[in-house]
This record gives structure tokens, sequence and C-alpha cells, in this order.
């Protein structure tokens, strides 16, 4: 059985969703097909943050920038493997992506205050930041298709709406009065959600939950267990999808916008020498829209990156680390003992560190009582005992002395020892000399405000002493099909092949082997499904 569109996306997360509603709306049919059993992919699991420069949204919120500035910017963060015209394609199109959402779907965004870039002190970065999340979605506004919303990573507490702003007070504990004021906070408004029965979304529930309202509102199928068996070839066009038995004709053409390799294990150890388990990315992200392209003669780039960061391997699962790098009190060393990086880092720059040369793994985060007094770790409040679970795996440790830590986690007793002297005097003076942690306006926005005199520097003096694992965890692969700067897949010779469109982790990341800042993922995801839409739009 055929049925017939002008244009078929493969999968549900943000770039699909988006490149769908924006084929509606100039006319054209269109559906979207989903292997797994809800959508959202790694988009519903997501801070559902979006880094677009100059959008109307930060406008609105006073923030200055120009667009110098942000091409500056971004030229120093993708480096030079990624070509001008993707480039200046993002950011002329993104503040347009952006107000076509927000005029066609029940979405509205917010400046996140103060979340700088990544990169804040290289050139044409902004230490105030230019990132942007949902606000809170009144899930009444999803209707039906609420059920079948993807569930996110980490589930809030029922009836808290908790946003990326609240997430950076939160993890100060009880440390910082305007820490407990986002608590009770949430916990009132949790508490009035639940006796009014008007549940909100955030983060990346409401970006994904928001995007398909507009989707039905445009009269737009989203067909769920559906997978792609193969792109559907004729007379050298892309002219469809196989699904199984069934075959879904494309007369404009197909986006792949099914999302990276992170769960193919054949893939992740040619590529990356990692395996599929310690990513948090959506369990069906298994390279299949990048395989079948590749069949069909694409070209494929940065196979070898990911969108890294380090991670501790729970038993539930891999816990992906942001604030408990940064906060004072703790540091990392690998199996010698010894620092390797700046932990309050990018988190893509930390994993590139864990994975260079001359770093040997394990790797370890290294704590002491006062931390864990202070701040939240992993989801557990401050003081909070651990799970018993976590130290019978080797996940965690925690003793009274640095040499008995060190024999626990099988590094040297003295290098161990040196490593938290030498770490504790860089604490006392404010300055790490060997890695510069805290020096950058991106590594003290998660730190301590009332930690004097830098809020990323702790000692580590009061036992206990604990240790936690790190891996080189990941929110999703950034390799796969090479695009150009109007999503169309190209051959290694450089030209399209006809009918076929890229976007999202499913493309060659126009980040390169960096991050420009929250939301550098979905922010470019979103503004290539557009893309690729316009240009099927206007293609004869």
């Amino acid at each position: 059985m055929a049925m017939t569109f002008d244009l078929v996306v493969i999968g549900s997360g943000g770039a699909g969703l988006v490149a769908a509603l924006t084929a509606a709306h100039h006319g054209l049919s269109a559906v979207v097909l989903e292997k797994a059993a809800t959508y959202g992919g790694s988009t519903a699991r997501s801070g559902g943050g979006l880094w677009v420069p100059g959008n109307e949204v930060l406008r609105r919120a006073g923030v200055t920038d120009s667009p110098e500035d942000a091409r500056t910017y971004l030229a120093h963060v993708a480096g030079p493997e990624v070509p001008a015209a993707r480039r200046d394609a993002f950011l002329a199109a993104g503040p347009e992506m952006l107000a076509f959402v927000r005029a066609h779907t029940p979405l509205d965004f917010a400046w996140v205050p103060g979340y700088p870039d990544y990169y804040p002190e290289a050139p044409g970065g902004r230490a105030g930041g230019r990132s942007i999340e949902p606000r809170p979605l009144d899930v009444r506004r999803v209707g039906a298709d609420l059920g079948t919303l993807a569930p996110p990573y980490q589930k809030a507490p029922d009836g808290f709406v908790v946003t990326q702003v609240d997430y950076r007070w939160l993890a100060l504990g009880t440390r910082h009065p305007r820490a407990v004021r986002t608590a009770a906070g949430l916990a009132a408004r949790g508490l009035l959600a639940r006796l009014s029965r008007r549940r909100k979304l955030t983060m990346g529930q409401a970006l994904a939950a928001g995007l398909r309202a507009g989707l039905r509102a445009a009269g737009v199928e989203v067909l769920l267990g559906t997978p792609m068996t193969d792109l559907l070839i004729e007379d050298g066009r892309v002219a469809g999808v196989v699904s199984g038995r069934q075959s879904f004709r494309a007369r404009r053409g197909v986006l792949l916008a099914s999302g990276g390799f992170e769960h193919n294990e054949p893939m992740r150890r040619k590529y990356q020498d990692v395996g599929t388990e310690w990513t948090v990315g959506a369990s069906g992200n298994t390279g299949d829209g990048i395989e079948a392209g590749e069949r069909a003669g694409a070209a494929l780039d940065l196979m070898d990156e990911a969108w890294w960061g380090p991670s501790i391997p729970l038993t539930g699962g891999p816990y992906f680390c942001l604030a408990e790098r940064n906060e004072p009190g703790c540091l990392m060393v690998d199996s010698t003992g010894r620092r390797f990086v700046n932990e309050a880092a990018p988190y893509v720059d930390a994993v590139h560190a864990m994975l260079g040369p001359g770093v040997r793994l394990p790797a370890w985060l290294i704590a002491d009582q006062t931390y864990r007094d202070r701040y939240l770790f992993a989801g557990r409040g401050p003081r909070a005992a651990l799970p018993r679970r976590w130290f019978a795996a080797g996940i965690a440790h925690r003793v009274d002395t640095l040499d008995e830590l060190a024999w626990r986690i099988d590094v040297p007793a003295e290098a161990l020892r040196g490593t938290v002297r030498r770490f504790n005097e860089f604490a006392a003076r404010g300055h790490d000399d060997d890695f510069g942690r805290g020096d950058s306006a991106y590594d003290r926005y998660y730190g301590d405000p009332r930690q004097r005199p830098n809020p990323c520097l702790g000692p580590l003096t009061h036992p206990p002493f604990y240790a936690f694992r790190m891996v080189p965890g990941d929110l999703g692969t950034k390799g796969g099909l090479r695009t150009d700067e109007r999503a169309r897949v190209l051959r290694p010779d450089g030209t399209a092949i006809p009918g076929l469109y890229a976007a999202g982790n499913a493309s060659a990341a126009l980040m390169g082997r960096s991050y420009a800042g929250a939301g550098a993922t979905l922010g470019p995801a979103l503004t290539f499904g557009y893309l690729a839409a316009l240009d099927l739009a206007t293609s004869a």
C-alpha cells in the first residue's frame, strides 16, 4: 500500500516537527513517521533550550547583540570544518524560524538570564548568554497527544514545574537564599497545580508537545510505530520511504530527522571506540537515517564526535553531570590520581580531555562532606543519604581518609594526597594555576556565589571523603550526513542527492567539534528543519 505526500519526514524530534509544520503552512502535504511508540525523541528528553542569536525573544528581553558578533563567535566555535555558508544560513534563518514557531504553535519562550555562551570570553561571545527556553506549557494545549509524548530524561516530582533557570538555583541546595526561595516556590506552585489540576510542561517536554499541538492544528499526521526500512529511490532521486510493507511516496522530498547513532553498538565501536551504555539519548536513535543516507550515496562527517558530557554510570542509567562539576569542594582525577582538566569546563571539552592523550580512565569525582552537605548531587538533596546500591556497585565510595579512598579506587595514595593538597592551596588563593577553573563566566554560572574568592573553588578538608566514577557520556552523537546550507544531503563530490534532506543529529553538526551554548543542538536542528521545508516549498 502506498500513500503520497509532498514531504515525508522521518523522526518526530524538534527538527522533524518544525519541518512538517513549515511545509504545511506553505501549502504542502506532509507526514511524520516515528518508529517509537511515542513522539518527541531526544528533544522531549532535553532541557529544551535553543541557541538562536538575534531572535525576537532576546530583543524583547533587552539582550543586546549584533550579527557581526554572532557570526564571529560561531566561526570561532564551529571551526573551519563547517562551511561558512551553513553558518550564515543558520544565523539568517534562525530568528525567522523562531518567529514562525511562536506564530503557529502555543509555544512561547523566555531568555535564560545570565546563562553564558560556553566560551563567553571568545571573540563575539556573550557572558550574559544567548540561550532561550520554552515557557511552561499548559497540558490542556496538548490535548490527546499528551499520552504519547516521550518521557523526560529526569522526571520532576509530581506537580513540580522546573525550568533551566530553576535548576541553576536548586543545584545550590540550601547554600543560597535564592536556592531556598526557588525550592519553596516550586513546592507551592506544584501544590497549586495538583489542587487545580492544571499541570504544565517545561523544557524539552514543552517544546516537543507544543510543536505537536501546532501540527495537529495544521492537520499533519504523526504516525507512531512506523519505522523506516529504507529509502525509495527512482531514477537517481529519493522518491519516498519504505516502512515494512508500506511505502510513503514523496513528491518533493524526504527529510531525515531520525536522530544520531548513540544506541547503535557496531557504529559506535566503529567510529568512536565507545559503547552505548553511557548515553542519555533517546533509545530509538540507532542511526537508521544515517545508514540509509549512506546507502543512497551520502558523505558522512564528524562521525567520531558526540555531544559529550562527563557522566556517572548509575545503576538505573547514566547521569549527565552539569552543576556537580562546578560547585566548590570537588575535583576530578584519572587513575593516576592527578587532575587532567578544568572540571567546570563545557561538557564537550571535559570529555575531549577525558579521551585525550595521557589520561588514564576511569576518572573519579572526589569530594568532601562539606560539598555533600551543601549542594544537590545527581538529583539527591544536600545531606540526603545516597543509595546503597551506588556503593555496592562500586560507583560511589565514602571513607574517612584520602589514603583509604585512593585504595578503594585504585589510584596512588601519594598522588591523590598531593593533588588534593595542591588544589586546596588554589582554593585558598582563589585561582586554579593548573587549569583556570573559575576564570570563565561559564564556569562561574553553576558555581556558588557565596564561595569567596572563587565561586568554583573550595577546599576538600572535611571527612568523610567521596569518590564517584565518571565516564565519557553524551546527549547523543553529532556525526552524520553531510548537508549544505539548504539542508540538502550531499555526496562526497559535493553534489546534492535529489529529494533528500537531513536535519538534527542525523546530519553532521553545525557546531563542528564544539558547542556554542545551551541549546546549540536544538537551535540549528529546528532551523535546518525549517530551511529544508522552505527549500521544498520553493522548488519545482
